[in-house]
């Protein structure tokens, strides 16, 4: 209860904390500009590959993988190559295949002597 004569102060507006949250980011990217969230990631993917190793990194891209194709469907992803390889097709010229091609033989040789 409040002492007699006093009012009850007026509300504060409603602030959703993701309203919050873009009020902070936006304050943040102002003060230190955009490359400042670039460091930042930059830093904490070193620090956790020197932590974890890079087979921490390759583990999570398959448990991606794998959700990614329980939530699609292999036929989803079958298309979206035929989409590229056909992309690709019309912005190359008729070599290319062949020059990739003796690139990645030339590359299995390689490895192969070494």
């Amino acid at each position: 209860m409040l002492p007699e004569g006093e009012e009850r102060p007026a509300p504060i507006s409603p602030t959703t904390p993701s309203k919050a949250d873009r009020k902070g980011g936006n304050a943040v990217r102002k003060k230190y500009g955009e490359d400042h969230y670039r460091q930042i990631g930059k830093k904490g993917g070193t620090t956790l590959k020197e932590q974890r190793g890079s087979e921490y990194y390759r583990t999570i891209a398959r448990k991606g993988g794998a959700a990614n194709k329980m939530k699609y469907g292999a036929e989803h992803f079958s298309a979206m190559g035929k989409k590229g390889g056909n992309a690709t097709k019309e912005s190359q010229d008729q070599d290319f295949y062949s020059r990739i091609g003796k690139l990645g033989s030339a590359a299995r040789r390689q490895k192969r002597m070494s």
